[in-house]
């Protein structure tokens, strides 16, 4: 009875829905793959999608093509396939900047054509801060580009991003004949070369940021971290730290009191001294040979201390992938001063430093963490969770002897697909099954290189897209837009998809903008008579290419912090970015596909 009741307005409700999904998305109220499992669960509730339905939606082939995907960009990385190009592109940038930025970013469009480009944007932000670093110009001039780069790189083949993947599936699922995987490469080849091209000659538009990483990495920065034992007739007992002289100077700045093992960091301004409390003090290289020179460590005015020792002490800023082992946890309950002897000194987000709550905010990808502590103890760390040390090129050890084997199954994947061997769902899963087989990643690593995330928000958006198609929402759309475009000729109806599909993919994630527009943009060409796949290919354009702000595509999110923008930067090169690609795609669509 439920059910008859709401099936008259069914189309509104999902109608509603998705306005509400989509307003979720925008606002960031939770996280993407949260707020559509949401809306998926609310339409299985009313009945208007089945439990079957969404059974169904799991035969899709793209979550299959996706996970095997990112197994295989993983043993890429695995393998330091792409080290040595990271190491030969970084030396050669102080000789020929110029020509070296042009091969830099013309080498990540390629490769992104191939392989997931979110590990592949996190392993070049280092090269490109280093490379900043020899062309002494800021980082925030190379890590827009180094993401868009990666975005148009996507563009140019059927498996470059998870959008074409998904759009081709859904365009099969309303009876289209599949992609071929270069079937889009005219198109893209000439928006990548188009876009980078704008980048180099608009230069000037990128901005002049100092990131955290430049100014840790300069040599007044490098600094000593000094523990000293309170002893029992020291005159600091029973002084709050924060008013002792000696630890409070230009030179030395107190940083913790341990007392009994345990850190008293988070209430230091209140920390009232004992005997056998530990004071951790960062000093200079200057000042730590001074108090050599004074005997054994004793600082000055504060005879009744005993020094424990110095050691190196490094800055450095890492950053957080989709596959960072801290997600979701807050330093508060990490401790890493206990586990790895670090200390978190910030937590920058989105161009912001949350300097009040950076110790309980839970940690979220594209987050770049100021750390301190000694060299090796960073490395540990960084190592452990699988973060992005965004000073400095990974130093870590890749299984290199397997570098031809990853290559050679990616190869085997884009030839095989390219002369129609199988589905490239079946060519990603036997890729991923070879790279595991032949140790070129390991299990644990495959799992946690998969951005379960993503495949989580495709799974659900595919059920409302189930959900759209059992209640003729789509039919209802392209009826009310129909009356509107029949009178004008298909390139503005073209215009339109591709101008919608732009909008909404800058406002809410990508992916769902493929799942909700295709089968509309399906709709209206059919409702004009003309062919349905220009205006597909619209869709694999538009909602892939992300330019005009930091949110609407994770590489923007992942260089956001770690080039120390502003979300108007973003706005100033995005715009002119989308202009030259919806120029050039408007005009080579038609051609190559004629309506």
């Amino acid at each position: 009875m439920f059910a008859s009741l709401i099936e008259p307005y069914g189309a509104l409700i999902v109608g509603v829905v998705i306005v509400g999904l989509f307003i979720a998305f925008a606002r960031e109220w939770r996280s993407p793959e949260v707020s559509a499992a949401i809306a998926v669960s609310v339409l299985i509730l009313l009945n208007i999608v089945s439990v079957d339905d969404l059974l169904g939606v799991l035969s899709n082939s793209a979550p299959a093509t996706i996970a095997g995907m990112f197994v295989i960009s993983a043993a890429l990385v695995r393998t330091g396939a792409l080290e040595s190009f990271a190491t030969w592109i970084t030396a050669g940038a102080k000789r020929h900047p110029y020509r070296s930025l042009l091969s830099f970013l013309l080498a990540i469009a390629v490769m992104s054509a191939f392989m997931n480009n979110t590990p592949l944007v996190m392993m070049m932000i280092p090269v490109a801060v280093a490379m900043a670093r020899q062309m002494e110009t800021p980082a925030s001039k190379l890590l827009i580009p180094v993401s868009f780069s990666a975005i148009l790189g996507g563009t140019c083949t059927l498996i470059g991003t998870s959008t074409n993947i998904l759009v081709d599936s859904v365009a099969q699922s309303s009876g289209m004949e599949p992609f071929h995987i270069f079937e889009i490469a005219p198109v893209g080849i000439t928006v990548a070369t188009a876009g980078i091209v704008m980048m180099l000659l608009a230069r000037r538009l990128l901005p002049d940021r100092t990131t955290v990483s430049s100014v840790s990495l300069s040599e007044a920065s490098k600094k000593f971290v000094l523990e000293a034992v309170i002893e029992d007739n020291s005159p600091h007992v029973g002084k709050k730290a924060r008013e002792v002289a000696a630890f409070n100077r230009a030179d030395r700045q107190l940083i913790d009191v341990l007392r009994a093992s345990f850190s008293l960091r988070r209430h230091i301004q209140d920390v009232v001294l004992q005997p056998g409390d530990v004071v951790v003090l960062r000093t200079s290289v200057a000042e730590l040979l001074s108090m050599k020179e004074e005997g054994d460590l004793n600082i000055p005015e504060s005879e009744h201390m005993q020094s424990l020792g110095s050691r190196s002490s490094s800055i450095v800023e890492v950053l957080m992938g989709p596959s960072a082992g801290i997600l979701g946890k807050t330093l508060k309950h990490l401790r890493l001063r206990r586990r790895y002897g670090v200390y978190p000194l910030a937590l920058h987000r989105r161009g912001s430093n949350l300097a009040e709550r950076f110790e309980t905010a839970p940690i979220e990808v594209g987050d770049t963490l100021l750390i301190e502590g000694a060299p090796e103890d960073l490395q540990r760390m960084v190592e452990d969770y699988d973060l992005v040390n965004v000073s400095e090129p990974a130093e870590r050890g890749f299984r290199r002897a397997k570098a031809p084997i990853a290559i050679g199954v990616l190869i085997a994947v884009v030839v095989g697909a390219a002369l129609g061997l199988m589905p490239i769902a079946g060519l990603a899963v036997i890729g991923a099954a070879t790279v595991l087989a032949t140790r070129c990643v390991e299990p644990d690593e495959a799992v946690q290189a998969v951005d379960w995330r993503i495949l989580g928000l495709i799974i659900a958006m595919l059920g409302v897209g189930v959900g759209m198609e059992n209640v003729g929402l789509i039919e209802n759309i392209v009826a009310f837009m129909a009356p509107y475009l029949v009178v004008l000729s298909p390139l503005f109806a073209l215009g339109v998809v591709y101008i919608l599909a732009s909008i909404l993919t800058e406002i809410v994630t990508n992916n769902a903008v493929a799942v909700i527009v295709t089968p509309v943009a399906i709709g209206l060409a059919t409702g004009l008579g003309v062919d349905p796949r220009p205006f597909v290919v619209a869709v694999m354009f538009a909602a892939s290419a992300s330019f005009l702000t930091p949110i609407g595509y994770q590489t923007n999110t992942l260089v956001y912090s770690a080039g120390g923008y502003k979300f108007f930067d973003f706005v100033r090169i995005g715009a002119l970015m989308n202009i030259v690609v919806f120029i050039v795609s408007m005009t080579l669509i038609p051609i190559l596909w004629p309506f």
